[in-house]
Protein backbone atom coordinates (compact mmCIF):
# COMPACT_ATOMS: atom_id res chain seq x y z
CA UNK A 1 0.00 0.00 0.00
CA UNK A 2 1.18 3.54 -0.64
CA UNK A 3 0.50 7.11 0.43
CA UNK A 4 -0.87 9.33 -2.34
CA UNK A 5 -1.40 12.57 -0.41
CA UNK A 6 -0.74 14.20 2.95
CA UNK A 7 -3.05 17.12 3.77
CA UNK A 8 -1.94 19.18 6.81
CA UNK A 9 -4.94 21.09 8.19
CA UNK A 10 -3.45 22.44 11.43
CA UNK A 11 0.30 22.98 11.73
CA UNK A 12 1.25 25.44 14.42
CA UNK A 13 3.72 25.91 17.25
CA UNK A 14 6.59 24.12 15.56
CA UNK A 15 5.58 20.52 16.34
CA UNK A 16 6.00 19.45 12.68
CA UNK A 17 9.69 20.32 12.98
CA UNK A 18 10.36 18.18 16.03
CA UNK A 19 12.06 14.81 16.35
CA UNK A 20 8.83 13.40 17.83
CA UNK A 21 6.88 14.16 14.66
CA UNK A 22 9.64 12.68 12.50
CA UNK A 23 9.39 9.45 14.51
CA UNK A 24 5.57 9.42 14.32
CA UNK A 25 5.49 10.05 10.57
CA UNK A 26 8.17 7.42 10.00
CA UNK A 27 6.08 4.87 11.94
CA UNK A 28 2.95 5.72 9.96
CA UNK A 29 4.62 5.54 6.54
CA UNK A 30 6.40 2.28 7.36
CA UNK A 31 3.21 0.70 8.70
CA UNK A 32 1.26 1.69 5.58
CA UNK A 33 3.94 0.23 3.30
CA UNK A 34 3.85 -3.10 5.17
CA UNK A 35 0.12 -3.61 4.47
CA UNK A 36 -0.10 -6.13 1.63
CA UNK A 37 -2.72 -8.29 -0.03
CA UNK A 38 -2.69 -11.18 -0.41
CA UNK A 39 -0.80 -11.50 2.89
CA UNK A 40 2.89 -12.12 2.32
CA UNK A 41 2.83 -10.91 -1.28
CA UNK A 42 4.84 -7.76 -0.60
CA UNK A 43 2.37 -5.53 -2.49
CA UNK A 44 -1.23 -4.46 -2.08
CA UNK A 45 -3.50 -5.74 -4.84
CA UNK A 46 -7.25 -5.31 -4.60
CA UNK A 47 -9.67 -7.73 -6.17
CA UNK A 48 -11.08 -5.91 -9.18
CA UNK A 49 -14.72 -5.59 -8.20
CA UNK A 50 -16.60 -2.31 -7.93
CA UNK A 51 -18.25 -1.78 -4.56
CA UNK A 52 -21.27 0.21 -5.72
CA UNK A 53 -23.76 -2.58 -5.14
CA UNK A 54 -24.49 -4.04 -1.68
CA UNK A 55 -22.38 -7.09 -0.93
CA UNK A 56 -19.74 -6.23 -3.53
CA UNK A 57 -16.28 -4.70 -3.18
CA UNK A 58 -13.39 -5.40 -0.82
CA UNK A 59 -13.61 -5.20 2.96
CA UNK A 60 -11.78 -2.57 4.99
CA UNK A 61 -11.46 -3.87 8.58
CA UNK A 62 -8.79 -6.52 7.73
CA UNK A 63 -6.69 -3.80 6.03
CA UNK A 64 -6.91 -1.62 9.11
CA UNK A 65 -6.06 -4.54 11.42
CA UNK A 66 -2.84 -5.27 9.55
CA UNK A 67 -1.83 -1.62 9.81
CA UNK A 68 -2.60 -1.48 13.54
CA UNK A 69 -0.55 -4.60 14.23
CA UNK A 70 2.45 -2.89 12.74
CA UNK A 71 1.88 0.32 14.72
CA UNK A 72 1.68 -1.70 17.93
CA UNK A 73 5.05 -3.26 17.14
CA UNK A 74 6.43 0.30 16.99
CA UNK A 75 5.19 1.05 20.50
CA UNK A 76 1.82 2.66 19.76
CA UNK A 77 -1.02 2.05 22.23
CA UNK A 78 -4.19 0.70 20.62
CA UNK A 79 -7.73 1.57 21.72
CA UNK A 80 -6.48 4.14 24.23
CA UNK A 81 -8.91 6.43 26.12
CA UNK A 82 -8.08 9.92 24.91
CA UNK A 83 -8.78 11.78 28.16
CA UNK A 84 -11.58 13.96 26.78
CA UNK A 85 -15.20 13.37 27.80
CA UNK A 86 -18.04 14.04 25.40
CA UNK A 87 -21.63 14.62 26.47
CA UNK A 88 -22.36 10.90 26.52
CA UNK A 89 -19.10 9.19 27.38
CA UNK A 90 -15.33 9.25 27.07
CA UNK A 91 -14.01 7.81 23.84
CA UNK A 92 -11.00 5.89 22.61
CA UNK A 93 -8.72 6.44 19.65
CA UNK A 94 -7.59 3.62 17.34
CA UNK A 95 -3.95 4.28 18.21
CA UNK A 96 -1.97 6.80 20.26
CA UNK A 97 1.73 7.59 20.60
CA UNK A 98 2.92 9.27 23.83
CA UNK A 99 4.50 12.72 23.39
CA UNK A 100 5.53 14.18 26.75
CA UNK A 101 2.31 14.77 28.72
CA UNK A 102 0.09 14.45 25.64
CA UNK A 103 -0.56 11.89 22.93
CA UNK A 104 -0.59 11.90 19.17
CA UNK A 105 -3.73 10.15 17.92
CA UNK A 106 -4.45 8.18 14.78
CA UNK A 107 -7.72 6.88 13.36
CA UNK A 108 -8.55 4.72 10.34
CA UNK A 109 -12.36 4.75 10.01
CA UNK A 110 -14.10 1.77 8.42
CA UNK A 111 -17.50 3.44 8.08
CA UNK A 112 -18.92 6.19 5.90
CA UNK A 113 -17.78 9.81 5.68
CA UNK A 114 -19.85 10.79 8.74
CA UNK A 115 -17.50 8.77 10.93
CA UNK A 116 -14.55 10.66 9.44
CA UNK A 117 -16.16 13.99 10.34
CA UNK A 118 -16.77 12.86 13.92
CA UNK A 119 -13.21 11.61 14.30
CA UNK A 120 -11.69 14.84 12.98
CA UNK A 121 -13.82 16.85 15.41
CA UNK A 122 -12.74 14.64 18.32
CA UNK A 123 -9.06 15.03 17.47
CA UNK A 124 -9.47 18.79 17.10
CA UNK A 125 -11.19 18.90 20.49
CA UNK A 126 -8.37 16.87 22.00
CA UNK A 127 -5.91 19.47 20.69
CA UNK A 128 -7.98 22.35 22.04
CA UNK A 129 -8.14 20.65 25.45
CA UNK A 130 -4.36 20.05 25.27
CA UNK A 131 -4.53 16.30 25.82
CA UNK A 132 -3.45 15.68 22.22
CA UNK A 133 -0.51 17.21 20.40
CA UNK A 134 -2.13 16.23 17.11
CA UNK A 135 -3.79 13.56 15.08
CA UNK A 136 -3.90 11.86 11.69
CA UNK A 137 -6.93 10.48 9.88
CA UNK A 138 -6.22 7.80 7.27
CA UNK A 139 -8.71 7.43 4.42
CA UNK A 140 -8.69 5.69 1.04
CA UNK A 141 -8.25 7.75 -2.10
CA UNK A 142 -11.17 8.10 -4.49
CA UNK A 143 -9.55 5.56 -6.82
CA UNK A 144 -9.19 3.04 -4.02
CA UNK A 145 -12.68 3.53 -2.61
CA UNK A 146 -14.23 2.39 -5.93
CA UNK A 147 -13.08 -1.14 -5.14
CA UNK A 148 -14.13 -1.12 -1.49
CA UNK A 149 -17.44 -2.07 0.09
CA UNK A 150 -20.36 0.26 -0.56
CA UNK A 151 -20.40 3.61 1.29
CA UNK A 152 -16.88 3.49 2.74
CA UNK A 153 -15.75 7.09 3.25
CA UNK A 154 -12.92 8.50 1.12
CA UNK A 155 -10.78 11.60 0.64
CA UNK A 156 -12.96 13.37 -1.94
CA UNK A 157 -15.98 13.30 0.38
CA UNK A 158 -14.30 15.15 3.23
CA UNK A 159 -12.02 17.48 1.26
CA UNK A 160 -14.71 20.23 0.94
CA UNK A 161 -14.70 20.51 4.76
CA UNK A 162 -10.95 20.97 5.17
CA UNK A 163 -11.35 24.74 5.58
CA UNK A 164 -13.51 24.11 8.66
CA UNK A 165 -10.70 22.28 10.45
CA UNK A 166 -8.12 24.74 9.11
CA UNK A 167 -10.03 27.53 10.86
CA UNK A 168 -9.50 25.96 14.31
CA UNK A 169 -6.96 27.79 16.47
CA UNK A 170 -4.63 25.95 18.85
CA UNK A 171 -1.30 26.94 20.37
CA UNK A 172 0.61 23.92 19.17
CA UNK A 173 0.03 20.76 17.19
CA UNK A 174 -0.54 19.07 13.87
CA UNK A 175 -3.76 17.71 12.40
CA UNK A 176 -3.59 15.98 9.03
CA UNK A 177 -5.38 13.65 6.63
CA UNK A 178 -3.41 10.95 4.82
CA UNK A 179 -4.89 9.27 1.76
CA UNK A 180 -3.74 5.75 0.88
CA UNK A 181 -4.13 3.69 -2.26
CA UNK A 182 -3.61 0.18 -3.60
CA UNK A 183 -0.65 -0.78 -5.78
CA UNK A 184 -2.71 -2.69 -8.33
CA UNK A 185 -6.05 -4.38 -9.05
CA UNK A 186 -6.52 -7.91 -10.33
CA UNK A 187 -9.07 -10.68 -10.76
CA UNK A 188 -6.40 -13.15 -9.64
CA UNK A 189 -6.32 -12.27 -5.95
CA UNK A 190 -8.92 -13.10 -3.25
CA UNK A 191 -11.60 -10.59 -2.35
CA UNK A 192 -10.77 -8.99 1.01
CA UNK A 193 -13.45 -10.25 3.42
CA UNK A 194 -16.00 -7.80 4.81
CA UNK A 195 -17.76 -7.24 8.10
CA UNK A 196 -20.93 -5.18 8.34
CA UNK A 197 -20.76 -1.54 9.46
CA UNK A 198 -22.42 -2.49 12.75
CA UNK A 199 -19.72 -5.06 13.49
CA UNK A 200 -16.68 -3.29 11.99
CA UNK A 201 -15.48 -1.58 15.15
CA UNK A 202 -16.01 -4.72 17.26
CA UNK A 203 -14.12 -6.79 14.70
CA UNK A 204 -11.18 -4.40 14.73
CA UNK A 205 -11.19 -4.26 18.54
CA UNK A 206 -11.07 -8.08 18.74
CA UNK A 207 -8.18 -8.08 16.27
CA UNK A 208 -6.36 -5.55 18.43
CA UNK A 209 -6.98 -7.41 21.68
CA UNK A 210 -5.71 -10.63 20.11
CA UNK A 211 -2.31 -8.97 19.80
CA UNK A 212 -1.95 -8.44 23.54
Amino acid sequence: MRIVSVEPLIDTGGFSGTKEWQIIYDHITKAIKTVDWPPGSGSFTLYSQCGKKPGEGNGVAPIKSAFMRQLKSFGWILERPCGVDTVKKSWKMDACFPVSDRVFALEWPTGNSLSSHGIMNKMALGMIEKVMIGGVLIVPSYEMHRFLANRVGHLAEIRPYFRVWRSIRVDEGLLAVIAVQHDAVSKHVPLIPKVTDARASRHTRRQSLSLA
